[in-house]
């Protein structure tokens, strides 16, 4: 089958790679902004875009996680389109689509007027909005980590496949800073409409993520009229021709998502809610912690490139799945409680988030890796990491908020298992096997 790559003499390697690096990494900064801001945010906007219940103050905040996990519905959707369009169109145009997506539904946040003024066509609206995001980071991840690691050189994959996850922590940064600036903005106002800021500001960041990402040279297109495309052509062609290696990535995320979004997004809420934590404390805690694991990403990565990706995974799976509770239990209202805690979370899930988006990428040929990567992992986030702020606070309204440390940890071991079933095989090029098998180089999988 014949497949037009860029032309490698085209730009100067090391230039090529770090513009590469830049822009597939701002577009998921700032959308990472954007959606976990959301997260940040959930404890002051309840009260104002829900209406409020006089038998029990966590109803407001439910709500906001409900809306929070109903969003992750429409990633799946915005896999198959959006993986179908990157694997046809290129992964360059479809990443410029999820980048104006998700500014849209940010700017369409900062606009929701309050349940006082609009009544239930307040919390319609951020529904809207929040599907609108959803779709856009269903397309983004498959797309971003495919073009990340098509762009690496064959023995840095890993590292560069980590760099989606620099991004990620830098938009969590931002979206933690956002958050700091607004409430010394709005001061007591916060609760009222200080918290429209940081969408609003997102809204911007997007428009200049679009800008820089016009700048980045397409990694993979297929020529016209390839009968061998149009063979492997429907956007569910991936999961027909690999559905054991899409069930890997299904099995792979499981446990790394739920264990991703406790401790990079829900830890702030779930440190208030389950500890006594200061707001303000939490927010700050988590930032700071972000930035750490945003530093610790590209050393994973070069981990990764050395030991194997396999030996990563089944680290991670059995680290967290003892380590989770015992963590978590661990909380205070203190600062440095929830600092120290979140760190050493972060810390454990490196070993899952530095080579995830390579052992995907790599499980599939070029032509179906949009396709392959997207679903499977977009339909894992919904199920188990879209939920997680809402399940953690659900427990705790039952009174059984002890459970959920249980619950991440249980998920996590299902990812080590997966990490365990991984193929060892290896191919010349470095990348997956000329028959379709996807086999994976044994430099990223060994052990």
């Amino acid at each position: 089958m014949a497949l037009r790559d860029p032309d490698p003499a085209a730009a100067p390697p090391r230039t090529r790679h770090w513009l590469q690096l830049l822009s597939g990494g701002v577009g998921h900064t700032v959308e990472s902004h954007d959606w976990y801001v959301y997260t940040f945010l959930a404890v002051y906007f309840a009260d104002d875009v829900f209406p409020k219940s006089s038998g029990d103050p966590l109803v407001p905040l439910l709500n906001s996680f409900a809306i929070f996990a109903v969003a992750f519905a429409a990633r799946p959707v915005g896999a198959v389109v959006m993986g179908a369009y990157a694997d046809r169109f290129g992964r360059r145009s479809a990443l410029l689509v999820t980048i104006v997506l998700m500014g849209l539904g940010s700017l369409l946040i900062g606009l929701t007027p309050g349940y006082a003024t609009a009544g239930p066509l307040a919390p319609a609206v951020l529904v809207v909005a929040r599907l609108l995001q959803g779709f856009s980071l269903g397309g983004e991840y498959g797309a971003a980590v495919t073009f990340l690691v098509e762009s690496a050189g064959p023995r840095r994959k890993a590292l560069f496949g980590s760099f989606q996850y620099v991004a990620s922590s830098a938009g969590h940064i931002m979206a933690g800073l956002s958050t700091l600036g607004a409430v010394w903005i709005s001061g007591d106002g916060m609760d009222r409409w200080g918290w429209r800021l940081p969408f609003l500001w997102g809204a911007v960041l997007c428009l200049a993520g679009l800008v820089i990402r016009r700048t980045a040279q397409e990694t993979f297109r297929p020529e016209p009229g390839d009968s061998g495309t149009k063979a492997r052509s429907g956007a569910f062609a991936a999961l027909r021709h690999h559905p054991r290696r899409a069930l890997l990535v299904v099995g792979l995320t499981t446990g790394g998502t739920v264990s991703f979004y406790t401790w990079t997004t829900f830890l702030p809420a779930y440190a208030t809610v389950n500890a006594d934590a200061d707001k303000e404390s939490a927010v700050l805690a988590g930032t700071l912690s972000l930035i750490f694991f945003g530093l610790i990403q590209p050393l994973g990565g070069l981990l990764g490139d050395r030991v194997g990706a396999r030996r990563m995974m089944i680290a991670f799976g059995a680290s967290a799945a003892v380590l989770t509770v015992p963590l978590l239990a661990a909380l205070s209202s203190s600062f440095w409680s929830v600092l120290v805690v979140q760190c050493a979370g972060m810390f454990l899930l490196t070993a899952y988030t530095s080579v995830a988006g390579t052992v995907n990428a790599q499980l599939f040929p070029r032509e179906l890796r949009g396709r392959g990567i997207g679903l499977p992992y977009a339909g894992a986030v919904a199920l188990f990491g879209g939920t997680a702020p809402y399940m953690g606070t659900w427990l705790k309204s039952v009174g059984d908020g002890g459970m959920f440390p249980w619950y991440v940890g249980i998920l996590c071991a299902v990812t080590g298992v997966a990490a365990m079933c991984l193929p060892r095989a290896s191919t010349a090029d470095g990348g997956v096997s000329s028959d379709g098998t996807g086999a994976l180089p044994r430099q990223h999988l060994r052990g």
